[in-house]
């Protein structure tokens, strides 16, 4: 009887869980059997496995041949078993050493000729074995990834013949290097090229500046979509500790490409058609959803109201808290999500409420309708709400060209600077994000500020989330305008972005 083990992970959100492959050749009929809690994927690894040894010249041997995957109780899910279920079969027929396969953790889809394939999750598990002291064997393109781990060996192998031999000393796998952690410069569509608007520009700066929430309510063609587009060009670099939390979930989710660390905030806009689970998340393996994907970036919700109305509300909580959880029968996951939401959306389903020659018969209650798709605590969780009018053609042949990108987004880094030296390195990282108490103890209000303020809110009805985001909003305006503390204007213009019943009247 033969016994031989291979570590590699499972996952649970970002988190990676350890996993033993343990292998047992024994007397009996010739047999392959696969024992642990294994889905279909994981499953099927038995015939690539087999074809796998037959490309090396390999034959099973005529035993019975066992493999566990323990825990037992912990759901596998995914090809990246292949790998280590090779390894550690040919560790019980002796061909590779155990001793030295025991210091290192596994993961790889195998070919039926023997290559190894890509698969998700190699930063997690590089993050993991590092943890635990142990190497990581991982596909070739994602060796990059896995060195970002910093410690450990990382063996990134084309095929299994290639690691056969850099076990036999017959050739060296060189360690593969960590891509440069450079934030590449702005190479999206230039602000500048939005022409008029300027109000919706300066909503869109302070949106920026402070992380904070937009919706763009106007007819078609006025350029909401346009002016969405050009917002992630006037965010800051993400910093190395945000690139890092970013790239695990897009490496969960299979999305990181070239083992680079993602260094831009990100920028997702699904398609109105989006089911819940593909926005906020789940499905049979709790893959991450758009909210996530756009963790530290954007979120833009084009055709706002015909989203699905149940994925819409599912939002809320993600909002306030900056985590999509995700509860199964059989798993409970979490993940980061802390992203700037921003939604465009017509004033009625036509999109030409307003315009006498060209609004439906049912003007102006379908624009109520309309509106009436989105719940109460949805739009008062917009910290920014703003009419985008359509630009009279004459207008768009004779305006200039607007204030470029890159000196607007200046603006931002600045702003977001004064705050991260308000809240310190464990704070908050920007307005937005900034909770009631870290506002009453950072938030300098001059009494005519906040004499009107209170004044507003009595008035506007304001709950007390839509007073919190106002003076949030005031916040990011006065670090816009460099001053210490937050002035009667600044809180008149936050006030202005609040939406209020007139707007939807109007819609």
């Amino acid at each position: 009887m033969s016994l031989a083990r291979v570590s590699t992970f499972a996952f649970s959100g970002i988190e990676a869980v350890p996993v033993e492959v343990q292998v047992q050749l024994s007397p009996g009929l010739p047999q392959f059997a696969l024992v642990g809690l294994a889905d279909k994927a994981v499953g099927e690894s038995r015939e690539r496995v087999r074809a796998a040894l037959t490309g090396l010249g390999l034959s099973l041997p005529a035993k019975r041949v066992l493999v566990n995957l323990a825990p037992a109780d912990l759901a596998k899910e995914g090809s990246h078993y292949d790998l280590p279920i090779a390894l550690a079969l040919m560790a019980a027929m002796d061909v590779l050493p155990r001793e030295e396969l025991a210091g290192f953790a596994a993961l790889g889809e195998l070919s039926l000729d023997g290559a190894v394939l890509p698969v998700a999750g190699v930063l997690p598990a590089a993050l993991k074995a590092s943890e635990r002291g142990l190497g990581l064997i991982c596909p070739a393109p994602q060796g990059g990834e896995a060195a970002w781990a910093g410690r450990g060996e990382v063996l990134a192998t084309p095929d299994l013949p290639a690691l056969l031999n850099h076990f036999r000393g017959l050739q060296v796998l060189a360690p593969p290097a960590p891509p440069a952690l450079d934030a590449a410069a702005w190479q999206g569509p230039c602000l500048s090229e939005v022409k008029g608007q300027e109000s919706a520009k300066r909503a869109l700066e302070i949106a920026a500046a402070g992380g904070h929430n937009l919706l763009m309510l106007g007819p078609p063609g006025a350029g909401k979509s346009m002016l969405a587009a050009r917002l992630p060009g006037l965010l800051p670099p993400l910093t190395p500790g945000e690139a890092l939390e970013l790239s695990l979930i897009h490496s969960v989710a299979g999305l990181l490409r070239g083992g680079a660390l993602l260094t831009r905030p990100p920028f997702r806009d699904p398609h109105h058609s989006a089911s819940q689970a593909a926005l906020i998340g789940g499905g049979n393996r709790g893959k991450p959803g758009e909210i996530s994907l756009a963790h530290h970036g954007v979120l833009f919700l084009d055709e706002w109201p015909e989203f699905p109305r149940p994925a819409l509300e599912a939002l809320r909580q993600p909002m306030e808290t900056g985590r999509a959880v995700i509860a199964r029968a059989n798993a409970h996951v979490a993940y980061p999500a802390r992203f700037q939401c921003v939604a465009a959306m017509n004033p009625c389903r036509c999109g030409h409420l307003g315009d006498a020659p060209r609004e439906c018969a049912r003007a102006p209650r379908c624009g109520e309708d309309y509106l009436d798709k989105l719940s109460g605590p949805l739009i008062d969780r917009m910290d920014l709400v703003i009419e985008v009018q359509a630009v009279p053609a004459a207008e768009l042949a004779r305006a200039p060209r607007g204030e470029p990108t890159a000196p607007i987004a200046a603006r931002v880094t600045e702003a977001r600077a004064r705050q991260r030296s308000r809240y310190g390195a464990d704070g908050p990282r920007h307005n937005a994000a900034a909770d009631g108490a870290a506002l009453e103890a950072t938030v300098s209000l001059e009494r005519p500020a906040r004499q009107l303020l209170e004044q507003a809110a009595e008035r506007m009805g304001l709950s007390a989330r839509g007073f919190v985001r106002t003076m949030r909003v005031s916040r990011t305006i006065a670090d816009l305008a460099g001053s210490a503390s937050v002035g009667r204007a600044h809180v008149a213009e936050a006030l202005a972005y609040r939406f209020r019943r007139p707007l939807r009247k109007a819609a």
